[in-house]
Formats: C-alpha cells, sequence, structure tokens
C-alpha cells in the first residue's frame, strides 16, 4: 500500500496501540484522523507526529455514543474530502470472573467494543461503497478466537466482531472493499489498568504479561506490512499466538492448558 495521500481514520488513537500506528503511518506520509475521547492526548500524539498541521486532524469521538457516528463521519470527510483506511482500534478490556460481573458492566463492555464499533463502520460504509474502496482493519485479540478465566465478556464482544465482519466481508467484496481483523497478542500497553471490574471500575492494575509484552511500536511495524497485503486475518504476538492454532488443532488440550494459566 502506498500510503501517500491515504487517509486513515484511527480510533482509539490516543494511547498503545492506536499512539503507535498513528506514528507509524505518519512516518510512511499517509494523512490521518485521530479519534478518541480525550482531546488533550489525541493533541499531544498529533503534536508528535511530523507535518502535524497539514496531515494530521484529530477527531474527539466515544464509542459509546453511537448516535453520533454519521456527524463524526460527515465531519471526518470534511478533513481531506475522503477516507481510503478505517482502524477501528477504540475498545475496553475486562477483568472480573462471569459469576460476579454485573450486566451493566457487560452491556457497557459490548457498547464500546461491539455496538460502538459496529456503528461507526455503518457510518462510513456507504463512502467506501460509493468510491468502490476502501479498507477497514479491526483490532481485536487473541481473545476473538479463545477464552480464558476472567475475561467472559471481553471474549464475547471479540468473537462477536469477528462474526459481523465475517460476514460483512461478503456483502462488500463486490465494491472492493478489504475487511482485515487484528488478533494481537500481549502488547506492552495499558488495557488492563484501564480494563473493567466486575462492577464496571477501573481494574487499576499492570498484569505482568503486559509488563513484559512486545512494545506497541514494534507491533505497529509488523503490522503494517500485512495490512498492506490486504491480510484477511493478521496474529500478532508471542507464543500466546499457539493458542489460536490449538484452538482448530487440539482444543481439549488447549482447554486443559488454560485451567492452570495464572490469568491475573
Amino acid at each position: 500500500m502506498d500510503n501517500q495521500k491515504k487517509v486513515i481514520w484511527i480510533t482509539g488513537a490516543s494511547s498503545g496501540i492506536g499512539e503507535a500506528l498513528a506514528y507509524e503511518f505518519n512516518k510512511k506520509g499517509a494523512n490521518l484522523i485521530l479519534s478518541a475521547r480525550r482531546v488533550e492526548e489525541l493533541e499531544r500524539v498529533q503534536a508528535a507526529c511530523d507535518d502535524s498541521e497539514e496531515r494530521v486532524r484529530i477527531l474527539p469521538l466515544d464509542l459509546k455514543q453511537t448516535e453520533s457516528m454519521q456527524a463524526k463521519t460527515a465531519e471526518a470527510l470534511e478533513f481531506f474530502g475522503h477516507i481510503d483506511m478505517l482502524i477501528n482500534n477504540g475498545g475496553v478490556s475486562q477483568r472480573a470472573y462471569a459469576v460476579d460481573a454485573k450486566l451493566e458492566t457487560v452491556r457497557e463492555l459490548m457498547e464500546v467494543n461491539f455496538f460502538g464499533t459496529i456503528a461507526l463502520t455503518k457510518a462510513v460504509l456507504p463512502e467506501f461503497i460509493g468510491q468502490k474502496s476502501g479498507h477497514i482493519v479491526v483490532i481485536s485479540s487473541v481473545m476473538g478466537k479463545i477464552g480464558t478465566k476472567y475475561r467472559s465478556a471481553y471474549a464475547a464482544s471479540k468473537h462477536a466482531l469477528h462474526g459481523w465482519f465475517d460476514c460483512l466481508r461478503q456483502e462488500v467484496y463486490e465494491h472492493n472493499i478489504d475487511i482485515t481483523l487484528v488478533c494481537p497478542g500481549f502488547v506492552k500497553t495499558n488495557v488492563t489498568v484501564n480494563a473493567l471490574n466486575a462492577d464496571g471500575e477501573k481494574y487499576e492494575k499492570m498484569e505482568s504479561a503486559h509488563k513484559n509484552a512486545m512494545p506497541p511500536e514494534e507491533f505497529a511495524k509488523r503490522l503494517l506490512p500485512k495490512l498492506a497485503r490486504q491480510k484477511e486475518e493478521v496474529y500478532i504476538g508471542g507464543s500466546e499466538i499457539l493458542a489460536v492454532y490449538m484452538k482448530r488443532l487440539a482444543p481439549k488440550l488447549l482447554n486443559r492448558i488454560l485451567r492452570r494459566v495464572k490469568v491475573t
């Protein structure tokens, strides 16, 4: 993919994977639209980019406000006149046992991870269909392919994204629209710190698996070439990626292993 003149809209761009993707695409010469809830953090990321006044725009966005996505898309289109790639990266994780998690917390997580992502994608789709091109990227998780303790609602939201976007891929193929589902393993971000506990409050802990994980900058560098090849599904991580293949080939063995794995 020649990123020169490409317009890439990234949600969850104020930190972690989204921030790293913004810097990597900026190095490649792309025009960027950066979205998240925290305006001051978006401004910080924008300021760290090259040619930020010309090539980087910020558009505050809350994925829970699904009714705003049509208007937000109209604003996004005003920046550069079109959009070439939408990277659905915004979301929230969970750390709670299923029996303890309040239904309100489960609904909130689904509202952000699933319904917010779907609402924004549906708002952008008419533009992609009209221009007969576009690339929709969904930053899912290994948890979109397997399940472990302490992450039931999070895994459910990611599994739901895979089902919805797998169907969408078949529907938009004739319009030259690509769909890429990205499944990161452990990446060193604040995903666990910001995760929701059973009551919907922040978990406020950095798990050891994330402390020692791949830096988001490395993840972004590894992802861009795969997006350039329009891959339909991408797995990036360490040994935890093997669980995806074990789920297909030896599910009973995987379940026995996961029962013994430390998840907090």
